[in-house]
């Protein structure tokens, strides 16, 4: 099983154990049973300086992702750094089930299109 770190920086009450657990049955399902994950509910400020210091876009999103190893070879008993994937309630809201889908598929190497698009239907299912 895939082990999730989930911090709270966003000031407001958020689904931890919902949230990783929608994680680790969404990287089961991509064939990732076991690694590390890190999840992260920030608030609009902290999203919006990870996203300008990031991807040099001076706004708050729903979700960034961050990977590490993805769907790499590692060498054996070396555990699976996934990565981080970082959630803004104050733009999600109570939505924020797709968003952290699309964030783990970014994890796992998914990029925009029809493919990640047809991963986000399946899971949302």
């Amino acid at each position: 099983m895939v082990d999730v770190e989930v911090e709270n920086r966003s000031g407001v009450d958020v689904p931890a154990q919902e949230a990783a657990a929608l994680a680790q049955r969404v990287l089961a399902a991509e064939g990732t049973e076991s690694g590390e994950l890190g999840l992260a509910f920030v608030s609009a400020d902290e999203m919006r300086r990870l996203k300008r210091d990031h991807l040099d876009v001076d706004e708050a999103t729903d979700v960034l992702s961050f990977p590490i190893d993805g769907r790499e070879e590692l060498p054996e008993g070396l555990p699976r750094q996934l990565g981080d994937i970082v959630l803004c309630p104050a733009v999600v809201g109570d939505r924020w089930r797709e968003p952290l889908v699309h964030g783990l598929l970014h994890l796992l190497g998914y990029d925009h299109g029809a493919e990640m698009e047809g991963r986000e239907r399946m899971h949302a299912a």
